[in-house]
C-alpha cells in the first residue's frame, strides 16, 4: 500500500510527463535509523520513469526535469530520491 507522498510523486510525474512506464518505490524501510530517516516511512524513494518527453535529452537534464516536476518534494519533504529516466526504446 502506498503512502500519501508516494502517491503525490506518482501523480505529479503522470501529469508532467504522461509516462509509458512509471514505478515509484519507497526505499525508506531500508534506511530506517540512518541519516535522513525522519520516521515518516516516506523519506527515501527510487523513481523509474519512461516517457517520450525524454527523447534526445541528456541524463542530467532528465533528472532536472523530474526534480522540477516534483517541486518541493526532493530535498525538503524527501531526504533521498534516485531517478532513472528513460525514453521509450532505451
Amino acid at each position: 500500500m502506498s503512502g500519501p507522498l508516494e502517491r503525490e510523486i506518482a501523480d505529479r510525474l503522470h501529469k508532467a510527463f504522461a509516462p509509458t512506464r512509471l514505478e515509484v518505490v519507497n526505499d525508506s524501510a531500508r534506511h530506517h535509523g540512518h541519516s535522513g530517516d525522519d520516521g515518516s516511512g516516506e523519506s527515501h524513494f527510487t523513481v523509474t520513469i519512461e516517457s517520450a518527453a525524454f527523447a534526445g535529452v541528456a541524463r542530467l537534464e532528465r533528472q532536472r526535469r523530474v526534480n522540477r516536476a516534483l517541486g518541493n518534494i526532493p530535498g525538503e519533504r524527501v531526504h533521498a530520491l534516485a531517478i532513472r529516466a528513460r525514453a521509450p526504446g532505451e
